[in-house]
């Protein structure tokens, strides 16, 4: 039997510091974040939408409640690389416990729980870490709702739940899909306050009952103008630029017909940071120079799905 420890990473109660910062750095995504928080609040504390229907549709049985309330708890976060997928998701805790005005607590999976390849290891072990997150869950669960959330993410899904129709795989990785869909399952409609995110840059290569299954998928694209502007003006506040300097920035890192734009993490996590060490110490960041940088800066590649 494994433990918890065996199973995940270090439980992290939300909202946290490190977190919330990561959150709030993802700008240009005001809408991703807001569909989240409403589709995440609705599944782990479903009283909420009954209480919305007792009041905009009062004397009679709303039919649609339960088809909100039979879905399974899982949500896909899908796109390219450095487009904030893994970040938000595990950092949007934050947003759902200020809504909720509850604890959640952020469970992220290991790759050992994805076993080493005996005969009905992954089975069991994926077995156990959904007994663990229903365990948590239920704890947590009353009849006037949730006093905590849980959830649960698993980066590189494709790598756990890729699709079963993939000629090359692997017995046993065809039994680990069939396990984590049997604990999708035995989530789906509990009521329960626990959610599952995959993260993936390959969904075309989850496995098609994954997709059917999932309450919600969202697609993550390299940013554009609009999002490239918002990124920039938020990592460049207080260096005094100038105001054309930014507009040529969002220039500079679009696409173009010999290459793609620059991803949000080329954009937070590249640039920014090489202007500032190029800066550092002998003088501030000035415009020139970071307009050098981001014409010669070369954005990520895009991740080409295997046919």
């Amino acid at each position: 039997m494994s433990t918890q420890d065996d199973l995940f990473h270090p439980v992290i109660e939300l909202p946290e510091p490190v977190r919330r910062a990561r959150f709030d750095r993802l700008v240009g995504l005001d809408a991703t974040k807001a569909r989240l928080r409403k589709e995440a609040a609705l599944l782990t504390a479903p009283q909420r939408l009954q209480a919305w229907a007792r009041k905009f549709h009062p004397g009679g049985t709303i039919s649609a409640l339960q088809l909100l309330t039979d879905r399974a708890p899982l949500f896909v976060f899908a796109g390219d690389v450095g487009s904030g997928k893994s970040a938000l998701a595990e950092s949007f805790g934050c947003d759902l416990a200020d809504a909720l005005d509850l604890p959640v607590y952020l469970y992220r999976l290991k790759l050992t729980a994805r076993g080493s390849g005996l005969v009905g290891e992954m089975t069991s072990l994926l077995g156990e870490a959904f007994a663990h997150l229903r365990d948590a869950a239920s704890r947590a669960s009353t009849t006037i709702g949730p006093t905590s959330v849980t959830v649960l993410v698993v980066d590189e899904a494709d790598a756990l739940v890729q699709s079963r129709e993939a000629r090359q795989m692997h017995h046993e990785d065809r039994a680990g899909v069939d396990a984590f869909l049997a604990g999708i399952d035995s989530l789906a409609g509990t009521g329960l306050p626990v959610l599952a995110v995959l993260c993936t840059n390959r969904v075309n290569a989850l496995d098609p009952a994954i997709m059917r299954r999932a309450a919600a998928t969202f697609t993550f694209t390299r940013p554009d103008a609009e999002q490239r502007l918002a990124i920039l003006r938020a990592s460049l506040h207080g260096f005094g630029l100038r105001a054309d300097t930014l507009t040529k920035l969002v220039e500079l890192t679009g696409p173009t017909g010999s290459r793609p734009g620059f991803t949000s993490s080329d954009l937070a996590h590249r640039l920014i940071p090489t202007a500032v060490i190029a800066a550092f110490p002998d003088g501030p960041v000035n415009d020139e120079e970071l307009l050098t940088l981001a014409s010669e800066l070369i954005p990520t590649p895009v991740f080409a799905e295997q046919p």
